[in-house]
């Protein structure tokens, strides 16, 4: 699988939301975590394919934007941004397998047939009667 390069990330400390005393309001502990995917040194493939993806996380520009701040040092919030980018490419690294179209069985189209012979049958059970 494809590492991240960790000299094309680019990392900014911002102040953490939420709570947490008077330590939020004075250190930046939380992480903006940005990668540029069409500059970085990934694999094409890995790259359409991170392109493709359905993810808020990731711009119209092509650049991923994860925040950290789980963490009250920057560290952590900064291993973890690089873990959580680092698992969003393993989710693209292997290609999708290509569906394989199949056809019913002679079986299967008989049992569906049958079934429907069945269920016309009880049906024209219900109608009325007529002398």
């Amino acid at each position: 699988m494809p590492a991240v390069d960790p000299g094309e990330v680019e990392f900014t400390a911002i102040r953490a939301q939420g709570a947490g005393g008077q330590n939020v309001n004075k250190v930046s502990s939380a992480v903006h975590l940005r990668f540029d995917i069409r500059a970085s040194s990934l694999p094409d493939g890995v790259k359409a394919r991170l392109l493709a993806l359905a993810d808020q996380r990731i711009t119209d520009e092509g650049v991923v934007v994860i925040k950290a701040q789980a963490h009250r040092s920057q560290d952590m919030n900064r291993a973890d941004a690089l873990q959580r980018l680092q698992e969003l490419v393993d989710g693209v690294a292997t290609p999708p397998r290509p569906r394989k179209p199949t056809k019913p069985t002679r079986a299967s189209k008989e049992r569906r047939l049958q079934g429907k012979s069945q269920r016309a049958q009880v049906k024209a059970t219900r109608s009325k009667i007529v002398p």
